[in-house]
């Protein structure tokens, strides 16, 4: 095997042998851009050279999430705490949650880091000033990961086929159901996420291509996951349509569909929601729920993690760009 030396570190890193020399000696002196330059030619030709304990933290991956409130956000964020907790001392995956309701100060952030960043894992509202930040990101050369939604379809994507999902509900809702008249409606949070959208018109083009006489699709609604607009929305909905036998929620409203289908017993709905949490096993027990899509968020953050090593040339290993498995959940399975 042909040794590695501090020239080939140099031409890898596309710097001088001076500096590489600075650098795996911990002599100072160097820009932390370089030093990062020079740290990853090391371990991507396997330089047989220990780094000094100062360039502990040196790579930098930022994770930008939302909604730290929500079960689906707080399983993938303890998900990154613990993948960060197992990787090597030189990396650290820096979790921040930016608010999505504020676009203007969501691409700010993201195109004028207080920090220096090696790479970028973010959940991406679909608003042009954030998509354009994104991609203003990647332009640096720095890795870009998309994850659980995609408005930037060029750049990487880690998350489930959410068009699929929709067709999925839709499928299991209609064929359940067949032979039973009725109305189906759906929520979502809004038209700012292209998972979302996706969803939607998944479910919507599901029942279109598979139209059944008895079944009809007469709503969406879009209540930005607040249970007070989830309660008044679907509450008006059931009155406007009386014969409503299903319910998609394709976002994160599933306390507020709970609490008014169960006042709704007698006219119960088959209702087809996402994400496994201790609220949507105990509705499917009850029988309050029929099917959750559940896009398992640890396997999520664990391949964007993955991703990114790869394209920093950390980790030389296969890394699956297909989309995540989504689990269907049933009350006889959960």
């Amino acid at each position: 095997m042909t040794k590695i030396t501090l020239r080939d570190v140099a031409r890898e890193a596309g710097v001088g042998t001076a500096t590489v020399e600075r650098v795996v000696n911990g002599r100072g002196g160097v820009r932390p851009e370089t030093v990062e330059k020079v740290f990853l030619a090391v371990r991507k030709l396997n330089y047989r050279h220990v780094m000094p304990e100062a360039h502990r933290g040196l790579v930098r991956i930022e994770v930008v999430l939302v909604r730290p409130e929500t079960n689906f956000y707080s399983r993938m964020n303890q998900a990154f705490e613990r993948i960060a907790a197992l990787l090597d001392h030189s990396i650290v995956v820096h979790r921040t949650f930016a608010r999505e309701n504020d676009p203007a100060d969501f691409a700010h952030y993201i195109a004028k880091p207080k920090n220096r960043r090696s790479s970028l894992i973010v959940v991406a509202p679909d608003h042009p000033d954030v998509v354009t930040s994104v991609r203003q990101a990647a332009a640096l050369g720095i890795p870009v990961i998309q994850i659980m939604t995609r408005p930037a379809p060029e750049l990487p994507y880690v998350g489930i086929d959410n068009y699929a999902a929709g067709r999925t509900a839709a499928y299991y809702m209609s064929r359940m159901q067949a032979g039973k008249a009725g109305s189906f409606v759906a929520l979502c949070h809004s038209g700012a996420y292209e998972n979302h959208r996706e969803r939607i018109r998944g479910f919507s083009e599901y029942l279109a291509e598979h139209a059944d006489g008895g079944h009809a699709f007469v709503e969406v609604m879009f209540d930005f996951d607040d249970e007070h607009n989830t309660i008044e929305l679907l509450r008006n909905a059931l009155r406007r349509h009386p014969n409503v036998i299903g319910v998609y929620s394709a976002g994160g409203d599933n306390v507020a569909v709970a609490s008014v289908l169960k006042n709704q017993r007698t006219r119960m709905a088959f209702w087809v929601g996402h994400e496994l949490s201790d609220q949507t096993r105990s509705y499917l027990r009850e029988g309050i729920m029929s099917v959750v899509l559940d896009q398992v968020p640890e396997i999520e953050a664990r391949r964007s993690i993955d991703l990114t090593l790869k394209a920093l040339g950390l980790i030389d290993v296969d890394v699956s760009t297909e989309p995540v498995r989504f689990l269907t959940v049933t009350p006889e399975n959960v």
